[in-house]
């Protein structure tokens, strides 16, 4: 399990100082709840996450016990000296598993000097339905201008226990440096897994039957390597977009940093023939985060048409310094195009939500998996949102095709990039509500109701982690299972190939727009279909 020393020394002192729990006998009544870091009240719980561990604040208490009550079973755990709580495991499992589609009362006692207060008691739900056993993440740091000590990390969520899935140079290397990112898997299975590395040893790594491959996805007509992948549910295909993408950094603005597109257009790639081929290819659109529906029928995407104030024949410079004057300017709708599987075909792009009329942007579109809800973020601009404290989490019901705010789970900071459990009663997501800077991975349960619930942030053994560690996660990725395939045999992949190039095939069904505009807005027309320009094909 990977761990600091910090940390290491902290749980040896936790451990040291604890003692056994017992309820006072006498105690007066508070009529204000326990201040308790995370905070962990009135949120709901899958039945089987780890102990949600907390720390007491009460500067003049000397000691501490937390009784926790729901099921007809008990936990009693008695606070180290600085008021941290850690629960046994086995009774905590018990005690949730009793209490499943019920509460659990949490009472927590503080010894003072004239004698034991109890504090008003509060209490957290626990969900029939239990979450994917699994989390992967990338830990970064916020702000980075090396590639150095950054890493992909799996937890296990029934317990603390975190395993590097890969680590790239724990030094600065100039030969050696190398980012990695994109992690995604098939429908929360890890059977299929990809990721991107970038810089040196660069890349797209596959895994699939417990083996690595590495690909590289390039040719004239593609913008820049492949990124921000979706894997077909039942074709071994993968959906990507391919962005030309630019960093800016604030100076005097909250919002530290600011990623826009250039350019970017959608790739289809078949992982068994290692061909790949255009989705859709324009000059003026702007198409980035695809996502398959769960029939594998359906491919959402954003796309934003920013040619009012930008010439699409402009040189690349020129577009960039028009990028950077106008990036609060260039808002994302959400679309969709319809996909055959069995001729991979594409038919025509249809608007699902319109967002730059009412100045707002899309971004990162996840279907629920049972096919009905399309969660997604909405910001002021852009589509980048993992910095813009304006980025909430929406859904679109496409039942009844209404779309609505998550209001409980949403914050005044940032909440961005989402995972769906595969039982689509969970979904994890990034948020900076705790302190603006680092971004922690949030777990909320989404109702039968189509309603989110509080959402509490990952559970850490030692609940001070989540201040002592100066990195954020980027990229919540859920899955049943654990990523089987070793380091080693990912570093070998990586650093001893080169990388087969992908062969590139045009697809007859591609929507290819290069002296024209495609409309990332159209109207609908009277049989449902956008209003699309006439396409040509490749």
């Amino acid at each position: 399990m990977r761990r600091y020393t910090l940390y290491i020394l902290s749980v040896l002192f936790l451990s040291a100082c604890s003692r056994k729990a017992e309820v006072p006998d006498r105690f007066t009544e508070a009529d204000v709840p326990a201040s308790i870091y995370p905070d962990y009240q009135d949120v709901v719980v899958p039945p089987n996450i780890a102990p949600l561990n907390f720390i007491v604040s009460d500067s003049s208490a000397t000691s501490f016990v937390v009784q926790l009550q729901g099921g007809g079973q008990e936990l009693l755990a008695a606070a180290a000296a600085n008021g941290t709580v850690q629960m046994d495991t086995t009774r905590w499992r018990a005690l949730l598993l009793a209490s499943k589609g019920a509460e659990v009362s949490v009472s927590v006692y503080a010894r003072h000097a004239e004698g034991w207060v109890r504090f008003k008691p509060h209490k957290f739900g626990v969900a029939e339905e239990p979450i994917d056993a699994f989390l992967s993440y990338r830990l970064i740091e916020p702000g980075y201008e090396l590639y150095r000590q950054l890493g992909i990390y799996q937890r296990n969520l029934t317990t603390f226990d975190e395993v590097p899935v890969y680590e790239n140079n724990r030094e600065y290397n100039d030969a050696d440096n190398h980012c990695v990112n994109c992690h995604n898997f098939r429908m929360g299975s890890t059977e299929s897994m990809l990721f991107h590395v970038r810089a040196n040893h660069g890349g797209t790594v596959i895994v699939q039957n417990g083996k690595a491959h590495k690909v590289q996805l390039k040719d004239s007509t593609i913008i820049t390597s492949a990124v921000y992948p979706s894997w077909h549910p039942t074709e071994n295909l993968v959906a990507f977009s391919t962005n030309k993408t630019g960093q800016a950094f604030h100076l005097f603005y909250p919002e530290a940093i600011e990623v826009m597109d250039e350019r970017s257009d959608l790739l289809l790639y078949d992982v068994t023939k290692n061909e790949v081929s255009h989705i859709i290819r324009t000059a003026d659109d702007l198409e980035t985060f695809p996502c398959w529906s769960p029939d594998g029928r359906t491919l959402y995407y954003c796309s934003a048409n920013p040619s009012r104030f930008i010439d699409p024949t402009a040189p690349d410079s020129v577009v960039n310094q028009y990028i950077l004057a106008n990036y609060d300017s260039i808002r994302y709708n959400l679309m969709s195009i319809p996909f055959e599987p069995q001729t991979r075909s594409f038919g025509r792009p249809r608007l699902e939500v319109e967002a730059e009329s009412e100045g707002k942007s899309i971004s990162v579109p996840r279907v629920s998996p049972d096919g009905r809800y399309v969660l997604y973020t909405k910001g002021d601009y852009g589509q980048f949102h993992i910095w813009h404290k304006s980025s909430d989490l929406w859904v679109k019901d496409l039942q009844t095709d209404s779309c609505y705010a998550l209001t409980e789970a949403n914050s005044p900071d940032v909440d961005s990039f989402h995972s769906w459990s595969s039982n689509g009663r969970w979904f994890v997501f990034s948020s900076r509500r705790m302190d603006g800077n680092y971004t922690r991975p949030f777990i909320a349960y989404f109702d039968r109701q189509g309603r989110a619930h509080k959402p509490f942030v990952l559970p850490q053994e030692d609940p001070e982690w989540n201040i002592l560690l100066l990195k954020s996660y980027n990229v919540p990725e859920l899955s049943r299972d654990a990523v089987s395939i070793s380091m080693q045999d990912l570093h070998q992949c990586i650093y001893e190939t080169e990388g087969e190039n992908a062969t590139y095939k045009p697809n007859p069904t591609a929507i290819v727009v290069l002296d024209g505009r495609t409309g990332a807005s159209p109207k609908s027309n009277t049989d449902g279909q956008t209003g699309a320009s006439p396409k040509k094909t490749e």
